[in-house]
């Protein structure tokens, strides 16, 4: 069996901490078994590695979140969508992957499953009965459901036919998408399941669903064709459209960390950073990623959320409706990176200049690229570590307080000795983050184009 694990989100439902670059299964808000935070992809993935399916496991995710997935994960493979299209081009382009790149069979189970659903252990283990239920029923998809512990209006749910199975497998008579509470009661007493978004189906399945739509098979071409394809669910595109479906069961513990309210159930801590809560400020929650501490007095049902994006009070019912209300494409102003992280302190716009202001950190042992910026001109000052810099192929030792103006059109690269932070003020007519030219991707390479010129590395 080989998994996929969906990572996407567009950030909304849980700003100002989620954002496009950092989506909800990023955030650090989680408590694990050694009272560390962790975020809901690093927990799925230990949980994956526990049932030793992390060799099976590749995820799918857009190259806004690809540096955020190394750095919390380390070098797990990764596809990378071109650009966002929902979910069917999404495992189209897993499913090329693994059969053009790969060289998977046609005959292999493909799991496919949210990268960020909160479960125990077992869920995983259930994930593999998937495959069995296919060879041994011949159906196109095999899909799980939780068994429901109250009858929500928040999820779709799985409505069996009645007869058609056995205590392991039954067949799919509809779907009825977030029904009220009222119907869901009539759906679970028919012995409906809530939808979690995970199936399973052969390989050589979707490849012929693939053919059949004129798609590219191999990896690369339709890499090249993504932006061509329809931008819809796999759920709408396949799913619905399939008639030999059946489903199993799932009867443990299983959430949707989609909101802050469902969020707050689950973290370990009522306080994370810097802040006090009064004694009377029942079932409130603050997460503060600013320095600056934040003091809640006698509120209640709230949750306080502080980051470089904003800030958001709520009454935890009501916090759903931030998805409505955050402003459209605004600037990230919070991202994680392979090499560290970076922040926004200020942005300011005249006539003919821009000018941002960032506070950097790079972590011990890593490196930004040789690289030049075309229109803009940064001026960093050192305020924590130590490191080199190597400027136009002059080595520089960084320490607090140093100070380095890199006009436009100069390479440059820094390596730090030890974490190390610095502010950097970029100025210039455009301070737009694709504006790098690249001239050597390591260290390795940078030091070799200075020693060749009998410079000191």
């Amino acid at each position: 069996m080989k998994l996929v694990l969906l990572s996407g989100g567009s950030g909304k439902r849980l700003w100002p901490l989620s954002n496009d670059a950092r989506s909800k299964q990023f955030l650090k808000v989680l408590e694990n078994e050694n009272k560390e935070m962790e975020s809901m992809v690093q927990r799925v993935w230990g949980q994956i590695r526990a049932v030793g399916l992390d060799q099976s496991t590749v995820i799918a995710t857009g190259k806004q979140q690809l540096d955020i997935l190394q750095s919390q994960l380390g070098q797990v493979p990764i596809i990378v969508e071109p650009e966002r299209r929902d979910t069917f081009p999404a495992i189209a382009l897993a499913a090329a992957y693994l059969y053009s790149l790969k060289n998977v069979d046609l005959n292999e189970t493909v799991c496919i499953l949210p990268v960020d659903p909160y479960v125990e252990d077992r869920f995983f283990e259930r994930i593999q009965d998937l495959e069995g239920v296919l060879n041994r029923t011949d159906a196109k998809i095999a899909l799980m459901g939780v068994t429901p512990t109250l009858p929500s209006s928040k999820y779709g749910y799985i409505v069996p036919e009645q007869g058609a199975g056995d205590d392991a497998y039954s067949r799919v008579a509809r779907f009825t998408e977030k029904p009220s509470e009222e119907k869901a009661k009539s759906l679970i007493a028919q012995g409906a399941l809530w939808n979690c978004g995970v199936f399973a189906f052969k390989l050589g399945y979707l490849i012929g669903l693939l053919l059949e739509r004129g798609v590219p098979i191999q990896y690369e071409e339709l890499q090249k064709n993504y932006d061509k394809l329809a931008k819809i669910s796999f759920d709408y595109e396949v799913v619905e459209k399939e008639s030999d479906i059946v489903v199993i069961p799932y009867d443990g513990y299983w959430k949707d960390l989609g909101t802050w309210n469902t969020l707050t159930d689950n973290m370990g801590a009522r306080v994370i950073g810097n802040g006090i809560l009064s004694e009377d400020s029942a079932n409130t929650h603050l997460v503060n990623e600013l320095d600056i501490p934040v003091t809640i007095i006698g509120i209640q049902n709230a949750i306080v959320a502080v980051s470089p994006d904003g800030i958001l009070v709520s009454e935890k019912n009501a916090s759903p409706r931030i998805k409505d209300m955050v402003v459209p494409n605004q600037r990230p102003m919070y991202e994680e990176r392979t090499w560290g992280w970076y922040r926004v302190l200020d942005y300011s716009r005249s006539p003919d200049a821009e000018v941002l202001t960032k506070r950097i950190c790079l972590k011990a042992g890593k490196h930004l690229n040789y690289h030049c910026h075309a229109e803009r001109t940064d001026t960093m000052t050192v305020v924590l570590g130590e490191g080199e810099l190597v400027l136009n192929e002059e080595l520089y030792i960084l320490k607090p307080g140093d100070v380095f103006r890199i006009p436009a059109g100069s390479y440059h690269a820094l390596r730090a000795a030890t974490d190390m932070e610095f502010i950097e003020i970029q100025q210039g007519e455009s301070v737009k983050e694709d504006d790098e030219i690249d001239l050597y991707g390591t260290w390795e390479e940078m030091e070799f184009h200075c020693l060749s010129r009998g410079i000191p590395s």
